[in-house]
């Protein structure tokens, strides 16, 4: 800014320049920010998605005992928001569990799509289930 005799205030050429300079880089850092914040929004509103659907689906498998084996689904787009979201579950008995019955292992693996990605997590359970009809008792003194 010069100030002179007879000179007007005001702004040099060179001194509006670097301040428009100093202005797109804050603006562009900031949209930048701005854009990683709403993509991890994004990414955690699908995990917490897939997180509620695996404990509801989870909770159906222990609460079963005829469930046995494995087995595969979709899950409702009303309740996943319209995403495509599926489940895998794997059942299997260990032997030796203690008292009369017999403990099984429940697996359970949810996936859904992020764009063209196949996301997915693990998660398993135990249930202690009754014997089923014409299954000997488990071997004593197991685990």
């Amino acid at each position: 800014m010069k100030r002179g005799k007879g000179a007007t205030a005001g702004f040099t050429l060179l001194e509006v320049l670097v301040a428009t300079l100093i202005m797109g880089i804050a603006v562009a850092g900031a949209l930048q920010g701005i854009s990683t914040a709403a993509r991890n929004a994004a990414r955690l509103t699908q995990y917490d998605r897939a997180t509620i659907l695996a404990r509801q689906k989870m909770d159906e498998l222990l609460a079963s005992t005829n469930l046995f084996g494995s087995g595969d689904g979709m899950f409702n787009p009303a309740q996943t928001g319209g995403a495509a979201v599926g489940w895998h579950a794997q059942i299997t008995a260990i032997e030796g569990g203690p008292g009369p019955g017999v403990v099984d292992r429940v697996e359970l693996e949810i996936w859904w799509m992020d764009g063209t990605t196949r996301r997915q997590f693990a998660v398993e359970g135990y249930r202690r289930a009754r014997l089923r009809p014409g299954e000997p008792p488990p071997p004593q003194g197991g685990l």
